[in-house]
């Protein structure tokens, strides 16, 4: 049986990583609606009709997720910075027999290319292979997102493979890389990293 998993505030260097509270809806759909023209060209939800009765919805089917041990959506906020919303990351089951899941994150269009995404997906993985206990995690990565490739990379995961035309976005079908982890690559690339950060 999985073990519920703790709604604690989660710090990583330089954020915070929380679970969806129902005050998070306007700077949740500001942000959404700051970053829908990037994001959209990956995620198909992510679109200028995107309201707040959606970001509403979703911070409810996401506390549900939580409870029901179904998904896990952190809101990322910087300490100093709380009602700032940078952006999403998650982690879910994809088998639970098997032990394996998925993350997926999103980092708001004016906060990019600062790490950001390497080090909540980074928290992340920490979560689902500790607190978890997963066997294997994996990203599904849109083609052409080359600063998620670079994401996955860093922190050591391997591609493995193309899903064609997996999704729809704007009418475009878009194929997906996967790129998986198993625990005893995370621990030998966490214990690694950890020998050279004494």
């Amino acid at each position: 049986m999985v073990q519920a998993l703790s709604t604690i505030d989660r710090p990583t260097d330089r954020f915070l990583l929380r679970p969806f509270r129902r005050r998070d809806t306007g700077p949740l759909h500001h942000a959404i609606m700051d970053s829908h023209q990037e994001l959209g060209e990956f995620l198909p939800w992510a679109h200028p009709r995107y309201s707040r009765i959606d970001v509403t919805n979703f911070i409810k089917d996401s506390n549900r997720s939580w409870r029901d041990a179904r998904a896990y959506d952190f809101a990322i906020r910087r300490p100093e910075a709380p009602e700032h919303h940078i952006g999403n990351v998650s982690i879910w089951f994809v088998s639970r027999g098997f032990r394996s899941g998925e993350i997926g994150y999103w980092v708001r269009s004016d906060e990019t290319a600062a790490g950001i995404a390497t080090e909540v997906a980074g928290e992340a993985l920490r979560i689902g292979f500790n607190s978890l206990k997963m066997h294997r995690i994996i990203l599904r990565i849109a083609v052409g997102n080359q600063a998620s490739e670079r994401v996955a990379e860093k922190l050591g995961f391997v591609r493995e493979g193309l899903l064609r035309e997996e999704i729809k976005v704007r009418g475009n079908w878009l194929d997906h890389s996967v790129w998986g982890m198993l625990e005893h690559e995370f621990h030998r690339f966490h214990d690694a990293e950890q020998s050279v950060s004494r």
